[in-house]
């Protein structure tokens, strides 16, 4: 019973990563701090797709399953969970580059909100009260 509650709760961490790793730029908006969690978030993202690493939490998984007796799941967490569910398998490197635009848009957003709120506004000079 423990180890497949350790699954379910290894799934949901992966679900609410990859949901953070497509949003989290969007939240930085409203929290501008952490952009640098979610800067970190993308390039563990980006690093576990070009070098196709195996996420931690996919090893915690299949050794959770093992653990109670089932097999341990040969595929990711998104070629298991995600791909031909979410989306046909044959458009994963689509679906990777929308996630890559999505990250750059909400980044170029936060940068575009944080310059016209950085910056000082101009005083205007009332017309009525002259130059000064």
């Amino acid at each position: 019973m423990g180890y497949r509650l350790l699954v379910t709760l290894v799934l949901t961490l992966h679900f609410g990563f990859l949901a953070y790793l497509v949003v989290g730029g969007f939240l930085a908006w409203r929290w501008p701090r952490t952009i640098w969690l979610h800067a970190g978030a993308a390039a563990w993202g980006v690093l576990v797709v070009a070098a196709q690493l195996t996420c931690p939490l996919t090893y915690l998984e299949h050794w959770a399953r093992r653990r109670a007796g089932e097999h341990g799941v040969g595929q990711g967490f998104i070629d298991r969970y995600i791909e031909g569910v979410v989306y046909p398998e044959r458009y994963a490197a689509l679906a990777q580059a929308l996630v890559a635009v999505l990250v750059l848009v909400s980044w170029a957003g936060l940068l575009r909100r944080l310059r016209t709120t950085a910056l000082p506004r101009p005083r205007r000079r009332l017309w009525w009260r002259g130059s000064r």
